[in-house]
């Protein structure tokens, strides 16, 4: 863990000072230079992720001015004190979520992703946390992730085969799903979902 943070910190602090560079310096050596620090730092984040390198480093070269994280929504949905789930394409169980998308706030957009993903109606309610993905999902990303977990009431809806998801149940929490796609959802947080769902008085949970 140790070593990941270190290498992830160095890559990504040059990942930004080579944006930053780049949208504020007109004159055309020290752009050079900052590309190539552009470029380092994809080549370091590709090495130790394996992701393929043309990859990162397209994806380092669309970003312009200053980095900042990428936002997530996960929805916390319960019904009769079981809480939803979708299943992937590739068999991993997820709470419904994605990117929030730019011109959403985060409660339209996991009101959203739980209408794509599982066909249902909700009204967002409450945020539960709010998390540095890093710090408790498994899966090293290029980008730093920020999660975002609303709890969510259902109003109506079923679900329908789409693009992303195959399947949507609701689970207690001692019968979990397996496996679960740990790049979104931990047992820790659906359990932390859980406890939000019981207590009126949940204070949002963020670091």
């Amino acid at each position: 863990m140790i070593e990941y943070e270190i290498w992830h910190r160095w890559a990504t602090e040059l990942q930004s000072l080579a944006q930053a560079g780049l949208y504020y310096e007109s004159n055309i050596f020290d752009r050079e230079r900052y590309e190539r620090i552009r470029d380092i730092s994809a080549e370091i984040m590709a090495h130790q992720t394996g992701e393929d390198p043309e990859k990162v480093r397209d994806m380092f070269s669309r970003d312009t001015g200053y980095i900042t994280p990428k936002l997530d929504t996960r929805a916390a949905v319960f019904r009769d004190g079981r809480i939803l789930l979708v299943q992937e394409a590739t068999g991993k169980w997820a709470l419904p979520g994605g990117w929030v998308e730019p011109d959403l706030s985060i409660l339209e957009n996991a009101v959203k992703e739980v209408r794509e993903e599982a066909g249902l109606e909700v009204e967002a309610r409450r945020l539960i946390a709010v998390m540095d993905r890093d710090k408790h999902n498994e899966r090293v990303f290029p980008r730093k992730i920020i999660l975002h977990f609303v709890l969510c009431e259902p109003r109506g809806g079923a679900f329908r085969p789409n693009s992303e998801t195959v399947r949507a149940d609701y689970f207690g929490p001692e019968d979990l799903p397996s496996p679960l796609a740990l790049e979104k959802t931990t047992p820790e947080q659906i359990q932390m979902c859980f406890q939000a769902s019981r207590d009126p008085n949940w204070q949002t949970f963020f670091d």
